[in-house]
Order: C-alpha cells, then sequence, then structure tokens
C-alpha cells in the first residue's frame, strides 16, 4: 500500500467512523499518521497483533491491511481522543478480549461494515 493509499483507508474509515454517535465530536484524522511498520510487529507482545494506534499514529503489520482494520484502530484514535486517561487504565487492568475499549472498536467496524459507508 502506497502513502496515497493508507491515506485513502484513512479517509474511509473515517467516513465510516462519523455514522456512529459513540463520542461528542468525531474524530479528528487530519493530524492522524498511519505507516506500515513490520519491524514494530516482532517485538514480544505485540507479534499477534495486526495493526495498533499510538494516540496520532496508526501502525500496521502489512500492505494488505483491510479497511476494517484501520477502521478498528482509528476507532482507538477517537477513543483516546475523548478517555484518553480511561483508556490508558483499561490498557493496563483489563485483558485485551474483556477490555471495553477493544469491545467497542469491533462493534464500529461491525455496525459500519454493513451501513453503505464501506466501499
Amino acid at each position: 500500500m502506497a502513502d496515497a493509499q493508507l491515506e485513502a483507508a484513512l479517509e474511509r474509515a473515517k467516513a465510516r467512523l462519523d455514522t456512529l454517535d459513540y463520542y461528542p465530536q468525531p474524530v479528528r484524522s487530519e493530524r492522524v499518521r498511519i505507516y506500515v511498520a513490520p519491524w514494530f510487529f516482532r517485538i514480544p507482545g505485540l507479534r499477534s497483533y495486526r495493526g495498533y494506534a499510538f494516540w496520532r499514529t496508526i501502525l500496521l503489520r502489512d500492505h494488505g491491511a483491510s479497511d476494517d482494520l484501520v477502521t478498528h484502530e482509528l476507532c482507538h484514535v477517537w477513543q483516546g481522543q475523548h478517555r484518553a486517561l480511561h483508556m490508558s487504565w483499561k490498557h493496563l487492568s483489563t485483558r485485551y478480549r474483556s477490555n471495553p475499549y477493544e469491545a467497542e472498536a469491533r462493534r464500529a467496524v461491525a455496525k459500519t461494515a454493513t451501513s453503505g459507508v464501506r466501499p
């Protein structure tokens, strides 16, 4: 995926999330950067992940990332824009599968996949 393709995927993910009302304001994606960084996913503890979101950066394992994955990771950016401290606490205190923010991101993907927004 070239930079233009990554940016287009980010725009599609934002369009999908904009259909949801999870937070008072839509996700702000203008300063979000997205990169393919396979080296990051070689770090122990991250090997099973395909994507990872920081405050304004999304890292993907490979160029074959789906729009669903980009939407999931952008949802984490959105969560951080509204609930940064709580999100950080839950990340440290809750297992991945039972983390409410992971569940919310999975729900966002599922809800927007059938809304007609996704190409």
